[in-house]
C-alpha cells in the first residue's frame, strides 16, 4: 500500500524524466506534441488532491526534504516545513539552508494563461535563498528568486521571475 502511494508515483516520474525532462520556459499545450511538464504534473496530481498523504511526512523530521529530493529538488539543512503548504511542481524547486515555510504557502513552478486560441504554459524553478522566512498564505510564482536572509510578510504575493530581497 504504501508503495503504491509514494515509491510508484516517484519510480513512474523518475523514469518519465529520463525519457521526457521537464524544459523551462514557454510553450502551448494545445499543440499536438507531448509536453512533459503535463506528464509530470499528472504523475505528482494525487499530492496535490490529497494533501494529506505529504502532510504525514512533514510530521516527520527531516523527511519530507528527503521526499522532495527524491523528486529531484535541492533542499538545504534545517529547513522547516508546515503542515499546510501546497508544491506544484516538486522538482522545480530550490531551497536553501534554515528556511522556515509559515502556514497555507503555495509554490508554483508553473502557470498556463489562455493565448491566442492556445494555453501557453510557462514553467520555470522557484529558488529560495539561505536564511529566508516566508509569511504565511504567501504564494510563489515560477522564476522566482528570494534573496539569502530575507523575511518575506505575509500573504505576499511573489509574480512570475520576480526577486525578492530584504532591501
Amino acid at each position: 500500500m504504501l508503495f503504491s502511494l509514494y515509491g510508484l508515483p516517484l519510480l513512474v516520474y523518475r523514469i518519465h524524466q529520463l525519457f521526457y525532462p521537464i524544459k523551462e520556459g514557454i510553450s502551448y499545450l494545445g499543440k499536438k506534441e507531448y509536453s512533459p511538464w503535463w506528464g509530470s504534473h499528472q504523475i505528482q496530481v494525487i499530492y496535490i488532491a490529497f494533501p494529506a498523504l505529504e502532510t504525514l511526512l512533514r510530521l516527520i523530521p527531516g523527511a519530507f526534504s528527503i521526499w522532495l529530493r527524491l523528486w529531484g529538488a535541492k533542499v538545504g539543512k534545517s529547513v522547516y516545513w508546515t503542515p499546510q503548504l501546497e508544491i506544484s511542481d516538486r522538482g522545480l524547486i530550490e531551497i536553501g539552508d534554515r528556511v522556515i515555510f509559515g502556514h497555507g504557502i503555495g509554490i508554483y513552478s508553473h502557470i498556463i494563461k489562455p493565448r491566442k486560441n492556445d494555453l501557453m504554459l510557462y514553467v520555470k524553478k522557484v529558488k529560495i535563498g539561505t536564511n529566508v522566512f516566508l509569511g504565511a498564505w504567501n504564494h510563489v510564482g515560477p522564476g522566482v528568486a528570494v534573496e539569502d536572509e530575507t523575511y518575506v510578510p505575509v500573504a505576499t504575493h511573489l509574480y512570475p521571475n520576480k526577486k525578492f530581497s530584504k532591501d
